[in-house]
């Protein structure tokens, strides 16, 4: 484990070293999520767009759970494993480029969480619908996922970790939408 630890401060360092000071707002930027509010609309047109006004209601409802989830999990690690950021670590005083600071712990990123959270779970729903959707998400949530090795607040593991866990959640929560979303739709056929 000491050996992981090892290379994973070393492919952070690497990263995190390729940044200059004119890109910084940039990449702050980025990694802000309210910058994100007119993409998270067209998510929401784009539901709209494809699913009756009830079947949007459960998939909204399923999302905030989702991302709710996918935030407390990041959480509950962050304590329990208590990995220092790279910003906090001792280890790298002098080595990185600190853009941006956050708490103490940083395993695993809920910014990966939460961006590949949705990715998955919009792939999942309307995917098949726009086919350049998933390849435009996945590109999305690995630039916000950089974006925090680049600002110095996560090792690449974090990174990896919150984008398998955002994936797997996602992944979850859009298989639990499909089958409200069809017994729904089976329940109304059966009325008819």
């Amino acid at each position: 484990m000491h050996e992981i630890i090892q290379e994973d401060q070393q492919v952070f360092l690497f990263l995190n070293n390729l940044g200059s000071q004119p890109f910084d707002q940039f990449w702050i930027l980025i990694s802000e999520t309210w910058i994100w509010v007119p993409l998270y609309i067209i998510f929401l047109y784009l539901l709209y767009k494809n699913f009756k006004l009830k079947s949007l209601v459960f998939i909204l409802i399923f999302i905030a759970l989702g991302v709710t989830v996918s935030d407390q999990l990041a959480g509950i690690f962050k304590t329990g494993i208590a990995r220092f950021r790279p910003c906090h670590d001792p280890a790298l005083d002098n080595l990185m480029r600190e853009v941006k600071c956050g708490g103490q712990f940083g395993f695993y990123s809920s910014h990966a969480s939460n961006t590949f959270f949705i990715s998955t779970f919009m792939s999942m729903l309307v995917g098949r619908k726009y086919r350049f959707l998933p390849y435009f998400l996945f590109v999305w949530a690995i630039i916000v996922s950089y974006s925090r090795i680049y600002l110095g607040v996560h090792f690449p593991l974090d990174v990896l970790m919150g984008a398998v866990m955002g994936f797997l959640i996602g992944g979850l929560f859009a298989t639990i939408s499909w089958r409200v979303i069809k017994k729904q739709n089976h329940n109304i056929s059966s009325e008819v």
